[in-house]
C-alpha cells in the first residue's frame, strides 16, 4: 500500500443525451448512467468500486447532463456510500482527456498523487486496488486496464500492443481496420498528475500548428483540413497512441469479466454479470426462495425490497426487479429486467426482455427474445407505460412508450 500522504482521486465519464441514442427508448426516461443494472444505477458500480481505493479523496462525474439529473443521485449514493460524490456538467464537448483538462484546478484541490479515470458503460470487476499497486510498480505517468477478446470481435475496440515482461505499452491504435492484437483497451486507467502536462502539450501543439499553417478559404474548406478544436483532446489518439513505446504508459491485463454497455441487449448482460458478482461482493443482495413463503427462485436474482412477488411464481436466473414491481402468481421470469411499477399479471411470461417503468402485462401474456444481446432485436425492450393484453405474444421486438399492445407481435419496432 501507499503511504498515508498519497491521495487518489476518481473522475467518472458519464458522457450526455446526445451520446445515449443507441440506448433508446430505455434512455428517453433516464439519463443512461442512471439505468439500473442488478438494481443498481449503472454508474453506481464503479462508484462502489472506487470505494475499495485506499485513501480516496473525492469522485468526480463528469458529463453534459443538467446537474439537476443527477443532484438526487449524487445526494444518496453519498450519503450510502460515505464518499464524497460530485457532478461536473462541461460547457461543451472537450474529448475523453479533454473533458479531464477541463476541470484540472477542482481535480488537483486534493493534491492527489494519482487520478482513477472510468467511462460509466464499461462493465467489470474494476479491479482498482491492484491496478494502483501495478501502477506504482511501474512507475510511469499511466496504467491501463486492458483484457484479451477474440480476435474476432477485437477491431470494435482499442488494440494494443505490450511487453509480455514488463507490461510497458509498445503500441496503441483505435479501432484498427487490419487486426493488431487480440488484447483491447477496457476504458479504465490509473495516472499520475503529468496527464495534464501530456494534455497541455497536445493543445499548444495544435495551437502552434494552426499559427504556422495559413491556408487559404477555400483549403480550410477541405475535410482533411478541418482541424479539431485546440482544447478538444482524445484520450486515445491524441494521449496514448503517441505516447505508447516511450516508457510512459504501462498495463494492466484482467482475468475477469468485461463488457461494454453501449445497448439495451448489453445492459441485460450486464446487469446479469454483475448479480453474479453479488455471490462474493454482496450475498445479501440476492434473493432466494423456495416456493413455500417465498417465490421459487434460481440462479442469480435481485428483488427490491418494496417489490410484491407472488409465492407460486418462478424467478431466475439473471433477473432483477425494482420498486414497487408486482409479480403475480405463476408467473415466470428469466433473463429480465423488471422495472419501476412494472406489474406482471397471472401466468405471465417473460424472457430475455426489459419490461419499462409502469407498464403492465396481462393474463398468460408473453414477452420473449432470442437473448442474443448484440443482435438489434436480441432482447425484447417495452418502453414506459406500454400495456400488453391478457395472450398477447411480444417476440425479439422493440415498443416505444405508452403504446397498447392487443395484438400478438415478432421482429417489429413499434413507433
Amino acid at each position: 500500500m501507499g503511504s498515508t500522504e498519497e491521495r487518489v482521486v476518481a473522475v467518472i465519464m458519464v458522457g450526455g443525451p446526445t451520446k445515449g441514442t443507441r440506448f433508446r427508448p430505455l434512455s428517453l426516461n433516464i439519463p443512461k448512467p442512471l439505468f439500473p443494472l442488478a438494481g443498481q444505477a449503472m454508474v453506481h458500480h464503479p462508484i462502489s468500486a472506487c470505494k475499495k481505493i485506499p485513501n480516496l479523496a473525492q469522485i468526480y462525474l463528469v458529463g453534459f447532463y443538467e446537474e439537476r439529473e443527477f443532484a438526487l443521485f449524487v445526494s444518496s449514493v453519498s450519503n450510502e456510500l460515505r464518499v464524497p460524490v460530485r457532478y461536473l456538467r462541461e460547457d461543451k464537448p472537450h474529448g475523453s482527456a479533454g473533458g479531464l483538462y477541463n476541470f484540472r484546478d477542482l481535480i488537483m484541490e486534493d493534491n492527489p498523487s494519482h487520478i482513477v479515470l472510468l467511462n460509466c458503460d464499461v462493465c467489470c470487476s474494476f479491479p482498482l486496488p491492484e491496478m494502483l499497486e501495478a501502477h506504482r510498480r511501474y512507475g510511469g505517468m499511466g496504467t491501463i486496464l486492458v483484457i484479451k477478446v477474440s480476435p474476432e470481435s477485437a477491431y470494435q475496440f482499442g488494440e494494443l500492443v505490450a511487453d509480455p515482461d514488463t507490461n510497458e505499452l509498445l503500441h496503441y491504435t483505435e479501432k484498427p481496420e487490419t487486426f493488431v492484437s487480440d488484447r483491447i483497451n477496457c476504458g479504465v486507467y490509473i495516472f499520475t498528475p503529468d496527464i495534464f502536462t501530456a494534455i497541455q502539450g497536445v493543445s499548444t501543439q495544435r495551437k502552434d500548428r494552426a499559427t504556422l499553417r495559413r491556408v487559404s478559404s477555400f483549403e480550410a474548406l477541405q475535410p482533411a483540413n478541418r482541424s479539431l478544436p485546440t482544447d478538444y483532446v482524445r484520450l486515445d489518439q491524441d494521449i496514448l497512441s503517441p505516447l505508447a513505446g516511450k516508457k510512459h504508459l504501462y498495463v494492466y491485463e484482467t482475468k475477469d469479466f468485461w463488457e461494454q454497455i453501449k445497448s439495451p441487449g448489453m445492459s441485460l448482460r450486464s446487469s446479469g454479470l454483475y448479480l453474479a458478482q453479488f455471490r462474493f461482493t454482496s450475498p445479501h443482495l440476492l434473493a432466494s426462495g423456495d416456493g413455500t413463503k417465498n417465490a421459487t427462485i434460481s440462479g442469480d436474482v435481485y428483488i427490491h425490497p418494496s417489490a410484491k412477488v407472488h409465492p407460486t411464481a418462478k424467478i431466475g436466473p439473471n433477473v432483477s426487479i425494482s420498486a414497487n414491481a408486482r409479480i403475480g402468481a405463476g408467473v415466470r421470469l428469466v433473463s429480465c429486467i423488471i422495472l419501476d411499477d412494472v406489474e406482471i399479471k397471472e401466468n405471465a411470461v417473460v424472457i430475455h426482455a426489459i419490461v419499462g417503468w409502469k407498464s403492465s402485462m396481462g393474463r398468460w401474456s408473453r414477452v420473449q427474445a432470442s437473448g442474443d444481446y448484440n443482435a438489434k432485436l436480441g432482447v425484447t425492450i417495452l418502453g414506459e407505460s406500454v400495456i400488453v393484453e391478457d395472450e398477447v405474444v411480444v417476440i425479439n421486438s422493440i415498443v416505444l412508450p405508452n403504446k397498447t399492445l392487443n395484438v400478438s407481435v415478432q421482429e417489429e419496432i413499434i413507433l
